[in-house]
């Protein structure tokens, strides 16, 4: 078996594994039936199919990963050599009962297949038939060659994958509904272009694109100009009930004012039906009772170290706690769950006020209601659509996470839920979200972010070979370290470079909302020469101002690891 990805790794001795001269680890092996002692499978719905393979003497050889599923076919050839039973204690784990059967074929020989059909796709395209065969066979777990180190034992990463893979039922990563061996294509996407950003939005330019009636002239040429900068703080206030659809960006100040008088009466309408509740009725109501009890907890803990939050009896958190109350009102189906004070925390911060912070938030929730739902089918589908963008941008990092048993991406589980509000520091995520809620310069952004988080760290996490744990821990530290001006460039960057892309996978053109993905524009309307729309002009991506450079957070967090789990959705 030889693998067709190769990771730089520490120097191991197995077998017959060889390290050549340049010091680029080739991993091929080779063994007789006579020495196979078992044969473990992966646990249904935790990435790849992919089998490892135990020997008499107790050695482990590397994972064989199967990346369109069938590792079946290998098991049912397999049968044809050895008796395969299943143990009493572990289903996944198949014993080898070698006695009724003939075990003079070495491993090699295992593809052979006497069939007319065979010999026929030999014949007329003998290179994919096969090569399909064997580009399978690819992602080897290295750590298996390593020396356990009994000072640092630590919870068993496969354990940690289980309990992983309960927190969200259901969830299947890179699960091929077509079985069978295939030769992988590598997308050519080129180089990632250079990004540059500019300065904020200032007051005279939002006031320059807005009429004497006050509705705002130009829409996208403004949101352009927002994601590619930001807002001034001063504009926030009014810019953020815009980009969250609270005010529709055709009104007028009189029409928006009328809406706000409507929407106050709805707001204190809807508080007032919690604030009459009583203590007799509250005890026989457990959702509202459950709800303000979780929401006490939450508000108590969120972003106290900002000074709007900061000590006791603090106004702001009495707004944090009566806004989440009525929102149990307006959605009692959904009411609260855990995580979603971070997401309305920077809302009242930025609108300081109690009526327009909760119809923002509302809105905002519209966005990100599936994230909490109990199903949680919105974050099912992003991390399935994050892990299939990733594996288009870097194959080989994806291939590694799989071998470390975190192919299914759980590290970016709470970057997901709440929007990466625990990852920058609060003022960057004011900067974040407000480019993000443009909706440039493709649908599923916050993805390309993740992606650009994850490209940035990959070095690091391959060259120190990383495991389970080790990428886990790492991912949280990155809390308050990321710079967010670079990793909104480089997200851009990769937008780019997925754009330009002639041969853009189906799948990845409807995560990203491309129309088209078969051609690269030439010109500033986003159209090419057949005509074909792409959602995002290429007008977005020259430069519109003074580049600029954010400068990097620094304060470490030393709780996150604690925290990971704690986002779950109650």
């Amino acid at each position: 078996m030889v693998t067709t990805v190769s990771f730089k790794k520490k120097p191991h001795s197995n077998g017959d594994a060889t390290t050549h001269a340049n010091g680029e680890s080739k991993w091929s092996f080779l063994f007789s039936l006579t020495d196979l002692k078992s044969i473990k499978q992966n646990k249904e719905g935790m990435g790849w199919s992919y089998l490892v393979f135990c020997l008499k003497d107790d050695v482990k050889l590397p994972a064989l990963h199967f990346h369109h599923g069938d590792s079946k076919l290998l098991i049912k050839c397999l049968e044809k050599h050895v008796v395969l039973n299943e143990s009493p204690q572990d289903k996944r784990i198949l014993l080898v009962n070698s006695q009724n059967k003939s075990l003079s074929q070495s491993f090699e020989n295992l593809f052979d297949e006497p069939s007319y059909g065979l010999l026929q796709k030999l014949k007329k395209d003998p290179y994919t038939v096969t090569m399909g065969r064997f580009s399978k066979v690819t992602n080897y777990i290295f750590d298996s060659f390593r020396l356990s180190d009994p000072s640092s034992q630590r919870r068993p990463p496969s354990e940690m994958a289980d309990f992983l893979n309960d927190a969200i039922p259901g969830l299947k990563i890179n699960q091929q509904e077509e079985p069978g061996f295939e030769v992988i294509t590598r997308i050519d996407l080129g180089k990632q272009p250079e990004v540059s950003r500019r300065e904020p939005v200032s007051a005279e330019e939002w006031a320059k694109n807005m009429d004497s009636e006050g509705r705002i002239l130009n829409v996208d040429y403004i949101k352009q100009l927002i994601f590619k900068g930001g807002l001034c703080h001063t504009l926030r206030k009014e810019a953020w009930k815009f980009l969250l659809g609270y005010f529709p960006w055709n009104s007028t100040k009189e029409e928006r004012a009328n809406l706000q008088r409507r929407k106050t009466d709805e707001y204190f309408r809807m508080k007032l039906q919690w604030k009459s509740v009583s203590e007799e009725q509250e005890k026989r109501n457990s959702r509202l009772r459950d709800y303000r009890s979780l929401i006490e907890k939450d508000v108590n803990r969120t972003d106290r170290t900002n000074k709007f939050y900061e000590g006791e009896d603090n106004p702001g958190l009495i707004l944090l706690h009566d806004i989440l109350m009525t929102y149990c009102m307006y959605d009692f189906d959904l009411g609260y769950v855990q995580g979603m004070s971070d997401l309305l925390s920077p809302l009242l911060y930025v609108m300081e006020n109690e009526v327009d912070a909760f119809w923002c938030f509302v809105s905002y929730m519209d966005q990100m209601h599936q994230n909490f739902e109990e199903q949680m089918q919105g974050m099912k589908t992003q991390l399935i659509q994050l892990s299939t963008l990733l594996r288009l941008l870097d194959s080989g990092f994806c291939s590694y996470l799989e071998s470390q048993d975190s192919g299914y991406l759980y590290f970016c589980f709470r970057w997901l839920l709440i929007r990466f509000k625990r990852e920058f520091s609060f003022q960057d995520i004011l900067r974040l979200w407000e480019v993000m809620w443009t909706e440039l310069p493709c649908q599923n952004f916050h993805l390309l972010l993740c992606c650009a988080i994850l490209e940035s760290e990959k070095q690091q996490i391959m060259d120190k070979h990383y495991g389970f744990n080790e990428i886990l821990k790492h991912i949280n530290e990155l809390s308050m370290k990321i710079d967010v001006e670079y990793i909104l460039c480089k997200a851009e960057a990769i937008s780019m470079q997925m754009m330009n892309c002639k041969e853009l996978p189906q799948a990845v053109s409807e995560i990203l909302g491309i129309e088209s993905s078969s051609v690269t524009p030439d010109s500033d309307t986003g159209e090419d020469e057949s005509g074909a729309v792409l959602s995002c002009p290429t007008s977005l991506y020259q430069s519109i101002s003074t580049p600029v450079t954010a400068a990097n957070g620094t304060r470490d967090s030393t709780q996150q690891m604690s925290e990971t789990q704690s986002l779950t959705p109650a």
